[in-house]
């Protein structure tokens, strides 16, 4: 491992521009967990990219405190769901052998970076009325979709801002900040959780994760108050070149490396 200057000041950039793309629009994981990977195991970068960006969720969900309580009921149903979802996820990563968790780290990252590209479309595909009073089974299918983002999120991350974003324009919310407001939160409850079990693991290297959740804690703030002024084409293209690029490079080096 290299603590140099250098190093180090990529970590932080790293999460606190993830800390404020979680806040925007979910996909921070996608540059952290890769900065990580370029000193640690596949699963010690990934319980430590969670706690560094665990902070920064909270940060935004301050930063969105306003439209959070205009969302009050819908936080009391899909709460749990993210809990226990984000449980079951982190469990399956310190239970299973780590090999199984790096051969997926490819394909997780492909398929996270590949629900970015496709955010619009798929929001506009599910959320054809986005103000109409959702049916009781629509809103027992979100509650049940929560639960499966929640271990998905549990299990690694990248990608879960845009899951919830389609699946919430289902349930009558309408306004994209109020939106916004609830996954960030709905994040903050399933990465609470999974820090707790990677807590428990003793799998966190906290020399990296402390320095870089101080980043993610002003980049969630930061992100969350300038969001309505901020360009997310940018961002996510941004991220997106990130996310082919790494899954990109990993899928080469297990099948051609």
């Amino acid at each position: 491992m290299h603590d140099s200057p250098l190093s180090l000041l990529w970590l932080c950039a790293a999460a606190f521009l993830g800390g404020a793309i979680n806040a925007v629009a979910g996909g921070g994981t996608l540059l952290t967990f890769p900065a990580l990977l370029a000193i640690l195991n596949p699963v010690a970068a990934n319980a430590t990219s969670t706690l560094a960006l665990f902070p920064g969720s909270l940060a935004g969900a301050w930063g969105y405190r306003r439209e959070l309580a205009e969302v009050q009921p819908m936080l009391a149903r899909l709460w749990l769901p993210s809990l226990i979802g984000g449980v079951i996820g982190s469990l399956a990563v310190t239970r299973f052998p780590e090999k199984v968790f790096e051969s997926l780290v490819p394909w997780l990252l492909l398929a996270a970076s590949t629900l970015m590209l496709l955010q619009k479309p798929i929001m506009r595909w599910i959320g054809a009325h986005p103000h109409a009073e959702p049916a009781a089974s629509t809103a027992a299918a979100v509650v049940f979709f929560q639960l499966l983002v929640g271990i998905y999120g549990g299990y690694f991350g990248a990608g879960i801002g845009i899951l919830m974003l389609s699946s919430l324009s289902l349930m009558g919310i309408g306004n994209v900040h109020r939106m916004n407001a609830l996954k960030t939160i709905l994040a903050a409850t399933m990465n609470g959780a999974t820090v707790a079990v990677f807590m428990f693991e003793r799998i966190i290297i906290w020399k990296y994760a402390l320095i870089m959740a101080a980043a993610a804690i002003a980049g969630g703030y930061l992100g969350a108050r300038g969001a309505r002024r901020l360009s997310q084409k940018v961002v996510r293209g941004i991220v997106l070149v990130i996310g082919f690029s790494v899954s990109g490079y990993y899928l080469y080096r297990k099948f051609l490396g």
